[in-house]
Protein backbone atom coordinates (compact mmCIF):
# COMPACT_ATOMS: atom_id res chain seq x y z
CA UNK A 1 0.00 0.00 0.00
CA UNK A 2 1.05 3.05 -0.98
CA UNK A 3 1.87 6.36 1.22
CA UNK A 4 -0.73 8.34 -0.16
CA UNK A 5 -3.39 5.49 0.46
CA UNK A 6 -2.12 5.21 3.76
CA UNK A 7 -2.42 8.94 4.84
CA UNK A 8 -6.34 8.91 3.20
CA UNK A 9 -7.43 5.63 5.30
CA UNK A 10 -5.88 7.12 8.43
CA UNK A 11 -7.82 10.14 8.09
CA UNK A 12 -10.84 8.49 7.31
CA UNK A 13 -10.58 6.90 10.66
CA UNK A 14 -10.20 9.64 12.28
CA UNK A 15 -12.40 12.98 11.35
CA UNK A 16 -11.68 15.62 13.90
CA UNK A 17 -8.18 15.62 11.93
CA UNK A 18 -5.01 14.58 13.11
CA UNK A 19 -1.61 16.54 13.45
CA UNK A 20 1.01 15.85 11.03
CA UNK A 21 3.62 14.76 13.36
CA UNK A 22 0.86 12.30 14.72
CA UNK A 23 0.05 11.07 11.16
CA UNK A 24 3.89 10.19 10.53
CA UNK A 25 3.71 8.55 13.89
CA UNK A 26 1.15 6.54 12.85
CA UNK A 27 2.36 5.39 10.08
CA UNK A 28 6.04 4.73 10.85
CA UNK A 29 7.07 7.37 8.30
CA UNK A 30 9.20 10.72 9.01
CA UNK A 31 7.41 13.83 9.74
CA UNK A 32 8.96 15.86 5.88
CA UNK A 33 7.83 12.77 4.11
CA UNK A 34 4.64 12.49 5.35
CA UNK A 35 4.15 16.25 4.91
CA UNK A 36 5.25 15.67 0.65
CA UNK A 37 2.57 13.47 0.59
CA UNK A 38 -0.03 15.54 2.52
CA UNK A 39 0.56 18.45 0.87
CA UNK A 40 -0.06 16.80 -2.62
CA UNK A 41 -3.13 15.24 -1.58
CA UNK A 42 -3.83 18.88 -0.56
CA UNK A 43 -3.38 20.28 -4.37
CA UNK A 44 -5.49 17.49 -5.63
CA UNK A 45 -8.06 18.32 -3.30
CA UNK A 46 -8.41 14.90 -1.41
CA UNK A 47 -7.65 16.38 2.08
CA UNK A 48 -7.40 19.72 3.51
CA UNK A 49 -4.83 21.02 6.29
CA UNK A 50 -5.50 24.46 8.74
CA UNK A 51 -3.29 25.78 10.76
CA UNK A 52 -3.65 26.30 14.27
CA UNK A 53 -1.03 27.74 15.95
CA UNK A 54 2.15 26.03 14.99
CA UNK A 55 0.48 22.79 14.00
CA UNK A 56 -1.29 21.71 10.97
CA UNK A 57 -4.03 19.58 11.25
CA UNK A 58 -5.21 17.00 8.23
CA UNK A 59 -8.84 16.27 7.13
CA UNK A 60 -9.95 13.95 4.97
CA UNK A 61 -12.71 15.99 2.87
CA UNK A 62 -14.27 12.63 2.38
CA UNK A 63 -15.64 12.41 5.40
CA UNK A 64 -16.69 16.16 5.92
Amino acid sequence: MNVEIKILSYLGKHPEGTMILDLAAALGSHRHTITKYVYRLEGMGLLSVRKIGIAKLCYSKSKR
